[in-house]
């Protein structure tokens, strides 16, 4: 296939890219490089000659037409949003601007492309999106693809609008559209804004780590490269009109979480004190969601995807590459917004 990864300077959207170019895909990876991107992500398939690198942003429809005209992909999947929530908190503009009327330009550029390619049955439009969507669970039960979606935060609410846009464009103008919904993503090339990289950081610097509330609310973590994989599954097999929901089937609290990373870092980088002495709890953010969970049936009964990384696996080689790639992780420290505590404006 040829495809065109939007945001694949990013943490997720980089891991599909060098996994599409391993697989022997054509890749065109079209990003703004705002804060979050960094293409040292990519730096591996950077000279590979089925790779092209295309800055440009999802909010100018001009520059989208001309990337779809010059490059004629099989594939667009649709990685590039806003996706922290404190900042969403403190800043929902650009969280509209992005994951709405971004997706919408994008929508309406491959509908012109389709058409006027004459509609080839070999198309797809692919919107990678979030569980968040579905809102928060209480002790039991999962989120399965058809659970009313219920968005508590700004991120949320965007992603819950793009989604909609997308479902509309395929019934509507007949694009052919597919989308999936994951859960909370972790694994080497995360930005250090989120809970797993700022707490392998703040360790190693001998800071407090942080733990929203009493570190009860629980996530489904899902390894990056597992995510990566089955992306590229349902770009290629995934049912048209159809959304697939991916999980890690790893749940666990944000103390628990956080434990596991200390016990790791204890192991493979021992301080003068266990690093668990520096958990901290801090004040919640504003509708911090008590609990997600997926149900991943769906992918797993129609396309024969499961994911391959254990919770305690992942973590240790998340946790190694950071000890390891300390030059990417130091030259990403002067960036707005890392090592701050952002969502506290409301």
């Amino acid at each position: 296939m040829k495809i065109l990864v939007t945001g694949g300077a990013g943490f997720i959207g980089s891991a599909v890219v060098r996994r599409a170019i391993r697989d022997g895909h054509q890749v065109v990876n079209l990003d703004a490089l705002t804060y979050a991107a960094c293409l040292e992500n990519v730096a591996e398939v950077a000279n590979d000659p089925n790779y092209n690198f295309l800055k440009a942003d999802i909010r100018d429809r001009p520059a989208l037409d001309q990337a779809l005209a010059d490059h004629a992909p099989d594939v667009i999947m649709h990685l590039a949003a806003e996706s922290h929530v404190d900042r969403s908190i403190d800043g929902p503009g650009a969280f509209v601007e992005t994951n709405v009327t971004g997706t919408y330009n994008l929508l309406e550029a491959a509908r012109v492309y389709w058409d006027r390619q004459g509609r080839p049955d070999s198309f797809r439009f692919h919107h990678i999106s979030t569980d968040e969507v579905y809102g928060s669970l209480g002790p039991i039960g999962q989120f399965t693809e058809e659970t009313p979606y219920d968005p508590r935060s700004p991120y949320s609410a965007s992603k819950a609008a793009s989604d909609h846009l997308v479902r509309a464009w395929g019934e509507t103008y007949g694009l052919p559209v597919v989308l999936t919904n994951c859960s909370n993503n972790y694994g080497p090339y995360h930005f250090p804004e989120k809970l797993i990289p700022v707490i392998i950081l703040n360790a190693l610097a001998g800071k407090p780590l942080p733990i929203y509330g009493d570190g009860s609310n629980v996530r489904d973590w899902l390894f990056v490269e597992d995510h990566a994989e089955a992306l590229l599954l349902v770009a290629q097999k995934g049912e048209l009109g159809r959304s697939y929901n991916i999980g890690g089937e790893n749940e666990c609290s944000n103390l628990q979480l956080v434990q596991m990373l200390c016990g790791i870092l204890d192991r493979l980088r021992p301080g003068a004190e266990p690093y668990a002495d520096l958990i901290t709890f801090v004040t919640d953010r504003p509708g911090h969601d008590a609990r997600y969970a997926i149900d991943p049936t769906r992918i797993r009964d129609e396309l024969g995807w499961r994911p391959s990384v254990s919770v305690e696996e992942g973590l240790e080689r998340t946790v190694r590459w950071y000890l390891d790639n300390e030059s990417w992780w130091q030259a990403l420290q002067n960036r707005e917004g890392v090592g701050e505590r952002l969502g506290t404006k409301a």
